[in-house]
């Protein structure tokens, strides 16, 4: 095991549109704390979010902040009680820590917790670091068949998994995905996993609806070229992941009977209700904020080869070009998920 350092570098969000890597204190655990050797670290759209605005509703960056949520590691060090896990265990990362005494945490929706810590979201830094320390139980082993990145991917996979609960999806669901982004692509994954029969995903980028049929869809839409309300296909879920208002209201539009549409992306701050064909078909409309419990059920998934999150990574980058990764959506097409390697200084 290489030697603790005093100091590590972290990428550093300073402004709108301003990063740059600064070196800081190797953070010390807490009692019931784990040091965490940073190996992957994904970039987020949420990322990208508060790059180019600052801020993402309520959350607003008011102090320079470590962005990055989707970290996996190896435990390097341990608080004076920490006991779940040895100096060498590979983990995935659950980025947010609740205050687990709150009616929410107490009700098991401790993804509600109005005291949350979540990395990269301010005030709290996150994981666009070479080390970060973390509640013991919040850091979940991984087996050797998933890679570094996979295990830090397991993030978006929770999303995936919390979502496709929230809609009850099972054996014999017919489920429309609209958006091919990460979140589409793992969620489409997990309906399969689930039991899905039918899963239809639209999007506008070919490459994107390539690796969806890929990846599990039975049928894709490219909506730029075909409207939806002409496909047959008649939804009993829908998992929006596009967050785009247009897309919202024509997916709604199509979701059958007594159907569920779980509204996952993030868009603009209100969107247009179809609310006559909502209430004359009994629609039940939910928004998901993160998750709760879902990381077993996704190290299971993945390690068990029902989700391939390797297929998602596109671009690499090391700590020193967390901007490009932060950008390159805008020039790239192809580009799906880019990771960080922190421990290197180029990938």
């Amino acid at each position: 095991m290489k030697k603790i350092p005093r100091t590590m570098k972290v990428s550093v969000l300073r402004g709108v549109g301003e990063v740059a890597v600064e070196e800081r204190p190797v953070p010390e655990p807490g009692p019931r704390e784990v040091l965490i050797r940073v190996t992957a670290v994904g970039a987020c759209g949420s990322d990208v979010h508060y790059y180019e605005h600052g801020r993402i509703g309520d959350f607003v960056v008011r102090e320079p902040l470590v962005l990055g949520h989707e970290p996996a590691g190896v435990v390097v060090g341990r608080g004076s009680e920490a006991r779940a896990h040895e100096i060498g265990q590979r983990v995935a990362l659950e980025p947010g820590v609740p205050c687990s005494t709150c009616e929410q945490c107490t009700i098991g929706q401790y993804n509600l917790c109005p005291e949350m810590r979540f990395f990269g979201t301010p005030p709290v830094d996150g994981a666009f670091a070479e080390y970060v320390v973390l509640r013991e139980d919040f850091a979940y082993a991984v087996p050797d068949e998933l890679s570094d990145e996979a295990a830090g991917l397991l993030e978006p996979l929770s999303v995936g998994v919390w979502s496709c609960r929230k809609a009850s999806v099972g054996p014999g669901a017919r489920v429309l995905i609209t958006g091919a982004g990460p979140i589409g692509l793992v969620a489409t994954q997990t309906a399969r996993a689930f039991g899905a029969t039918e899963i239809v995903v639209t999007d506008i980028n070919p490459t994107r609806l390539a690796l969806a049929a890929e990846l599990g869809a039975t049928s894709t839409i490219d909506v730029s070229e075909e409207d939806l309300a002409d496909s047959a296909f008649e939804p009993d879920v829908l998992l929006e992941c596009s967050g785009a208002p247009r897309a919202i209201s024509a997916a709604i539009r199509k979701v059958g009977r007594a159907g569920r549409v779980v509204l996952i992306g993030m868009g603009g701050d209100e969107i247009p209700l179809p609310l006559a064909h909502v209430q004359a078909n009994e629609l039940e409309v939910t928004g998901t904020f993160r998750y709760a419990n879902t990381w077993p059920t996704a190290i299971a998934l993945a390690a068990g080869g029902d989700v391939d999150l390797d297929r998602l990574v596109t671009h690499r980058f090391g700590l020193a070009e967390v901007e490009r990764a932060l950008t390159i959506a805008k020039t790239d097409p192809g580009v799906i998920k880019p990771v960080v390697l922190p421990q290197v200084a180029r990938a």
